[in-house]
This record gives C-alpha cells, structure tokens and sequence, in this order.
C-alpha cells in the first residue's frame, strides 16, 4: 500500500495531507525518513513526528460549524487559526473537503480516509448546500445564469448545472453537486456580484441544523449508516 493511503486508512490525515507530511520529512518507516511514493509492507512501523501509527482506531465522524476566519489545513506557517483549534475529538481527525477563510458552515471530520476520498470525489456528484448573500439584488437574470452553468475563465472550466432558488433580495440558495476552488464566489463574480456571506448548510444527508459557530457534535449512527450507503461503503 502507497505510504499516503496508509496514513490516510489508519485515521492519521487525508491522502493530500500525507503528501504534504511527507515532503516534509514528518513520516518515518522502521526509523528512515521516507520518500514520497513508498510502499508500506505489513509489519513495517511508521511514524508521524516520531509517533507511530495505531494499527486500528475507534471510527469517528464529526459535523463542525466552522466560523469565518478559521482555516482548513493542518498548515500553521502563517500563524493562522485553523479548524483543529476550535474542536476537541478523543482521536485524531482531519477534514473531508475545505471551505475558504471567509466561508462558514459545515465541515465534516472523520479518521475514516476511505469514506473522506469518496465523499470529495466530484465525479460521484454528491451535493452540498449552501446559503450565499451578494451585494446587489437577486434578479432571475442571475439565478438563470447560475443555474446553467457559468464558464469560470481562470480555472478554464464550466460549472454543472445546479439548483439555485432566490431567498430574498440578496440572497440565494446553491446546490452543487462539484467543489471547484471558490467556486461560488467566482460564479458569482462572473455576473459582476461579490458575495457578503457564504454558509454551507448541507453535505449530502448531514445537515448543520441550529449547531452553534465554533461547535461540533458526533454524527449518529443512523447518519453515518446513511452516508456510507451513499457513498456505496457497505455495513
């Protein structure tokens, strides 16, 4: 198994983290640093900042309302607050997925890199839902526009076709089934509207429900059966 699929599937970060730690020269098998691209045999002891790596840990899914100014990543060069400040989890999570310094909204959290792979796969077409606020009204020129896919120049790629429905004058809410870089702010953009606020609400069946900003519950069990049937993890 690669070495980042194996930090991944033993709940130590996502795939892109462990890239990440590795190019750093954060991860050890059996006492060298290790190269990207490694394969990791059974028997062979890895470590993480001179941790090893449990073999099997307790599966944890967490729903967190991330406020704005806190930041996905693991990455603390710019002094940044970041989402592992603001929970506490008796195990180690990572998020599936980001939102933007300036977004809010659910965020979920697992040490389940399998199921943390599926749900970002754009080709499964997995919704997410989000509540956005712009600076000028809200025209069904736009909603028409946003629904039908807008050609974002600078990523050099058209959005699907989604569900947009007008919530008052400024403000609109958006399915997407696809999680471009700031892709509803450049949407939006492409239109000559700058958004005020973004929250995302929804992550296929896990909703953000009256979570405070800054919390985090568990998941149920019946929503994380239900998340894993959609993402075609079997029981």
């Amino acid at each position: 198994m690669r070495l980042n699929k194996y930090l991944s599937s033993h709940g130590v970060c996502s795939r892109r983290e462990a890239d990440r730690l590795i190019e750093e020269g954060r991860v050890s098998v059996n006492g060298e640093t290790a190269p990207t691209g490694l394969q990791v045999n059974e028997g062979d002891l890895v470590t993480v900042d001179g941790k090893p790596v449990r073999e099997t840990v307790e599966e944890i899914f967490l729903a967190v309302n991330k406020p704005r100014g806190v930041v996905v990543t693991t990455d603390r060069t710019w002094g940044d607050r970041v989402l592992e400040d603001i929970i506490s989890c008796r195990e180690r999570v990572f998020a599936v997925g980001r939102l933007d310094k300036e977004s809010e909204g659910l965020i979920l959290m697992t040490n389940n890199g399998d199921a943390s792979n599926l749900i970002q796969k754009a080709h499964e077409r997995h919704e997410k839902e989000y509540v956005v606020s712009v600076d000028r009204p809200v025209t069904e020129q736009f909603l028409k526009g946003m629904r039908s896919g807008v050609l974002l120049e600078e990523l050099g790629r058209t959005t699907r076709p989604c569900t947009v429905s007008k919530i008052d004058d400024h403000s609109f809410d958006i399915v997407l089934t696809e999680g471009m870089n700031r892709q509803i702010r450049r949407m939006c953009s492409s239109f000559d509207y700058r958004v005020t606020s973004l929250k995302r609400i929804r992550i296929m069946n896990i909703l953000l429900g009256d979570l405070p900003s800054g919390a985090s519950r568990e998941l149920t069990q019946e929503e994380i059966r239900e998340l894993k049937t959609l993402i075609g993890i079997p029981e």
